[in-house]
């Protein structure tokens, strides 16, 4: 059985967590899997839009604790290395051009969290729940760290860290860490309208958007800062994306790369 399954549904890649007699939990096989198939996508032009799910009764439990007892044996080296998987594929998310949406049901604890949080949109099931269970068990939930504080700021980020409590779906939106939080029933059709909205977009633009937002996330507002945007938007305008959008507009037509 394949820990990762692939589905195309128009321009978008469905990605499904596929080890859902351990709900989903995280082990080397499918973040190499994860790394892989995202390193695919990034080559298919007619994939705009990636979706993340997980099959059976749960997003993502989280890390494999099997395989955590086992690295706990490995020499220090060793068990750095296969951390920085981990870290290497979250990183990979959140840099990577195509948007990616998190569809979220069931439990997404620990990694699973932190695979949300590297996600652009989150579309999360009104059942679903978050948790960042790691001190209760003596870790810290390192790798994932800068991408939940990121998410939903630092003093929220202090409480789920420090207390290790389970976050409600409507919590979650209600803090922003999910963009939507539906009836488990709309999940798909939910996650399916978002995609349709990004696959009316330029594929490049949405690049230097998710560029752009990294960029500007933490930075002060400075002249520096705005001489540095003022480039940005000058390359763009530049560009095909861009020439061929205006002339769509005026011409009152769909520009070339939106999606029927």
């Amino acid at each position: 059985m394949n820990v990762l399954e692939t589905e195309t549904r128009g321009s978008a890649a469905w990605l499904w967590l596929n080890r859902p007699e351990l709900r989903n939990a995280l082990n080397g096989e499918l973040q190499d899997s994860l790394l892989e198939a995202l390193k695919k996508i990034e080559r298919e032009k007619d994939i705009r839009v990636v979706v993340l799910a997980g099959r059976g009764q749960a997003f993502c439990a989280g890390g494999d604790l099997s395989r955590m007892a086992q690295a706990a044996k490995l020499t220090q080296a060793r068990a750095k290395a296969e951390a920085g998987r981990f870290a290497k594929l979250l990183y990979r998310m959140h840099t990577f051009p195509k948007p990616l949406i998190a569809r979220v049901h069931g439990a997404a604890f620990a990694g699973g969290m932190g695979l949300v949080a590297a996600c652009d949109l989150v579309v999360a099931a009104e059942e679903a729940e978050f948790c960042l269970p790691e001190v209760r068990i003596g870790l810290v939930p390192a790798m994932i760290g800068p991408y939940i504080v990121r998410a939903i700021g630092e003093q929220q980020a202090r409480r789920y860290v420090l207390t290790g409590e389970r976050l409600a779906a409507r919590e979650a939106h209600r803090l922003g860490f999910a963009h939507e939080c539906v009836p488990a029933s709309e999940l798909d059709a939910c996650v399916e309208k978002l995609v349709k909205q990004l696959a009316q977009c330029p594929p490049e633009a949405l690049a230097r958007s998710k560029n752009l937002l990294r960029k500007v996330a933490k930075a002060p507002i400075s002249p520096r800062l705005g001489l540095e945007t003022a480039r940005i938007l000058a390359e763009t305008r530049a560009g095909e994306e861009a020439r061929e959008g205006i002339r769509s507009f005026l011409e009152k037509r769909r520009p070339k790369w939106s999606s029927q």
